[in-house]
């Protein structure tokens, strides 16, 4: 089955909440189907706030974390607030979850930096009491890193059972994770380092997109083709000098320009020519959910117009 496109909007901060308002609205009027936040502590908004007033400004815009940070809340917590953003956006909540990756933000705010596979671990169990306290009776839950005692979560979540999971990861074992547990699988880098670096780039090439393709079809098993895929474009530009360009981002990244040009990172071109791109990445990768960022939401509008829902 060929996923009919959609696209999304990575934004950060604002200096005014009437700012913010007329990004979401304008967003939503250009044809993108999703506004989305990190959720870091460095200079951006606070994910549920701004998500609820940009859902408060529109009417069928989707918003959601890319992505919550699971050792930043507990479970229970992340529950009642996702599910009251569903009710009160009338079901436009996309629920992204992610173990933590950055190191500055478990620094600076002096929370321990466990391994991956402890925070995976962590992220797996809360999932679980995420589905258990969107369901319809008392939920209990006793694991490694939670317990849970007939617990009714509450509000419920207007989309049943529960707002689409969003999981994305690099590394081999969240990857099969995400295939197994989400319902939007976002396709990344390995940031096991906790830092973007000069081996960020090494793991973003086409070649190894398709290995982590993979590892997302041996967790999914059969129900591979319930998943949409999703790409979080991090080079989006519309330019009439491709080549200079790719030139010098591929040095910044340890890429050859051609490395570049075929990385799902990145859409550098015309109109026309980052069209055919996107089309061709469907096909060969499945990427039907493309996000860029806040910067660009003017600059890919004509892309949009042409692609969304196609």
């Amino acid at each position: 089955m060929t996923r009919p496109f959609r696209f999304g909007v990575q934004c950060k901060s604002a200096s005014s909440r009437t700012e913010w308002v007329e990004l979401a609205r304008r967003i939503q009027d250009l044809g993108y189907s999703t506004m989305t936040i990190p959720d870091h502590f460095d200079d951006q908004l606070a994910p549920i706030v701004a998500l609820t007033s940009a859902a408060e400004a529109t009417d069928t815009l989707r918003v959601g974390a890319l992505v919550w940070c699971n050792d930043y809340r507990h479970p229970v917590v992340l529950a009642k607030e996702a599910a009251t953003l569903d009710l009160l956006s009338d079901g436009r909540l996309e629920l992204g979850i992610g173990a933590g990756w950055m190191k500055s933000d478990y620094a600076e705010a002096g929370m321990d930096y466990d391994r991956p596979g402890v925070r995976i671990d962590r992220m797996v169990e809360s999932v679980e009491i995420l589905r258990g306290l969107f369901a319809d009776e008392p939920f209990s839950f006793e694991g490694e890193h939670y317990t849970i005692t007939k617990l009714n979560g509450t509000p419920k979540p207007v989309q049943r059972p529960h707002p689409p999971f969003l999981i994305g990861g690099g590394g081999p074992r969240f990857l099969r994770l995400a295939g197994r547990l989400a319902d939007i699988v976002g396709i990344n880098p390995n940031l096991a380092a906790g830092v973007i670096d000069a081996g960020t780039g090494s793991d973003a090439t086409a070649e190894r997109y398709e290995e982590k393709l993979t590892w997302v079809r041996e967790g999914a098993g059969d129900r591979f083709g319930d998943i949409e895929l999703q790409i979080r474009v991090f080079f989006p530009v519309v330019t009439d000098n491709r080549d200079e360009l790719l030139g010098s981002m591929a040095s910044g990244v340890g890429l050859s320009a051609e490395q570049a040009l075929e990385s799902p990172l990145a859409l550098v071109g015309t109109t026309g020519q980052i069209i055919d791109t996107i089309r061709e990445r469907r096909e060969r990768f499945g990427f039907s959910y493309v996000v860029i960022g806040q910067a660009e939401v003017d600059a890919f509008a004509p892309i949009v117009a042409e692609l969304a829902g196609t």
